[in-house]
């Protein structure tokens, strides 16, 4: 089993490490979403440092990394572009005000209505969109690229089956650089991404009035940010949960997501949430288990920026292209789509998948798929637990009374069909609805049980509901009589 303590010099080794490779591969990352968002490079590359360190520190799940994201610099781009770099910063910091508010509240615990087909979903969506974001680096690009990236893969497939000590995207990585440094090979750079930052990011307050119509402005797009980060980021902690088989603490990842984009804004910074492919480099392909690995991986980054800045700018781009497309094959859950699987799967399990995987793509917005997901898994779920209430009858030898034996769950799906099961006209002057097999779950079934109760009493006939067990009978009990015209 491996060990995770501090104490283990082999830990170190791999936490350091891990953090290095996962700086390399956050470097070109962050100067692309700097470009989505509208801002200098030098703002990702800022966010993508500050992010990780403070989260390794106030995070709640270890080893996942937090930086700069796109679907982050999506959301508050217009704002950029409409109102300047000054509104961005403002709502970052009001963005993570609302995460930790909402973090408090326990907006965490809603992550247990995620069904399982949703996360699947979300996984295999998330390397398929790994993969998109590097074709644009395989296009159009020198016949050199592709002989430098198949080499890159084929390092990190064999590399490992020599030894594991040093990742193997760490080794890829180095011996891209030197051949192409060395024989002078013309292939596009980390530097053609943009200009590596010169020096530290200093604090200070963003530079827009301080007026309920900034508020007003930044508001809206504060929100959506703060939703879009925590779903991204509760989502990758529970995906490096069942990879590592531990529990993260979601509730303080949430605050802490809020306490990193705060401190984040107060540095100028972009904001950010977690990081799939990123968290992916560090935990299953690297091996990190601990927070080192995302203290590192934010300081190491700033190290190569400022001291490595040129070194850095010579890496390949095929280098971090091979990297990443490693990591959409690791992360991609092959067994949800083998054939023997499809087969044994309910149709409404695979619709659900197919449904999250295919609003990411379009939206390129992993939160939209999950949301998606969620509702039609909860959709499949009432139409099936809505078709489970039966209703039996049975009449006295005597013909004086009709017992009907309710079972199933009765809510507002199912209740509703329940007011066409009686026999109103033909019963006879007694009715017992038995509900011992039964359980009332909402308003809506109690106002049916009335509705069915008011229909035999225009009758002249009389109804006795008997059963109830005890949070049915308390509901019963409290809403019954109540809710006409409701």
């Amino acid at each position: 089993m491996r060990s995770d303590r501090l104490t283990d010099p082999k830990v170190w080794r791999t936490e350091v490490l891990a953090g290095l490779v996962v700086a390399l591969a956050l470097i070109p990352e962050a100067i692309s979403f700097s470009i989505i968002a509208g801002v200098d490079p030098a703002i990702g590359l800022f966010s993508a440092f500050t992010m990780a360190v403070t989260i390794s520190i106030v995070g709640g799940r270890r080893a996942m990394i937090s930086a700069a994201t796109g679907a982050v610099a999506l959301v508050i781009a217009p704002l950029n572009r409409e109102h300047g770099l000054g509104y961005l910063i403002a709502a970052v910091i009001l963005a993570g005000v609302v995460q930790v508010v909402l973090g408090a509240l326990g907006v965490a615990k809603l992550m247990r209505f995620i069904p399982r087909s949703v996360m699947v979903g979300f996984v295999n969506a998330l390397a398929l969109m790994i993969f998109m974001t590097q074709l644009p680096e395989l296009w159009n690009v020198p016949w050199a690229v592709y002989p430098l990236a198949a080499a890159g893969l084929l390092l990190m497939v064999f590399f490992p089956k020599v030894t594991t000590v040093v990742p193997a995207p760490l080794v890829s990585i180095v011996i891209l650089t030197v051949v192409t440094v060395a024989a002078g090979i013309a292939v596009p750079t980390v530097g053609d991404k943009g200009a590596l930052p010169s020096s530290l990011p200093v604090p200070g307050l963003p530079d827009v009035p301080f007026t309920p119509d900034t508020l007003i402005t930044i508001a809206p797009y504060a929100v959506a940010m703060a939703l879009v980060g925590l779903m991204e980021s509760l989502m990758t902690a529970k995906l490096v949960d069942d990879i590592t088989d531990t529990r993260s603490n979601k509730t303080r990842e949430s605050v802490g997501q809020g306490i990193a984009n705060i401190v984040t804004g107060f540095f100028g910074g972009m904001g950010g949430c977690a990081m799939i492919g990123q968290t992916m480099i560090n935990v299953k392909v690297s091996g990190a288990r601990t927070r080192l690995s995302t203290f590192f991986a934010g300081a190491f980054l700033m190290v190569l920026c400022i001291v490595f800045g040129p070194i850095v700018s010579d890496i390949p781009m095929a280098a971090l292209v091979a990297v990443m497309i490693m990591v959409c094959f690791a992360t991609f859950d092959w067994h949800s789509v083998a054939p023997a699987t499809l087969r044994r799967m309910p149709a409404g399990e695979i619709a659900v998948m197919v449904i999250t995987v295919a609003c990411v793509l379009a939206t390129h917005n992993l939160a939209v798929g999950v949301v998606a997901g969620s509702v039609t898994a909860m959709v499949i779920f009432t139409r099936r637990v809505a078709h489970h209430a039966e209703v039996t009858a049975e009449t006295d030898p005597d013909g004086r009374s009709v017992v009907y034996r309710v079972t199933g769950a009765l809510f507002f799906a199912s209740a509703n069909e329940l007011v066409d099961r009686f026999a109103y006209a033909t019963d006879p002057d007694r009715i017992v609805i038995d509900l011992s097999a039964a359980h009332v779950w909402d308003a809506s079934s109690v106002a049916v049980l009335d509705a069915v109760r008011a229909k035999y009493a225009q009758r002249g006939k009389t109804v006795e509901i008997t059963g109830l067990n005890g949070s049915s009978a308390a509901l019963h009990g409290r809403l019954s009589g109540e809710l006409a015209g409701a």
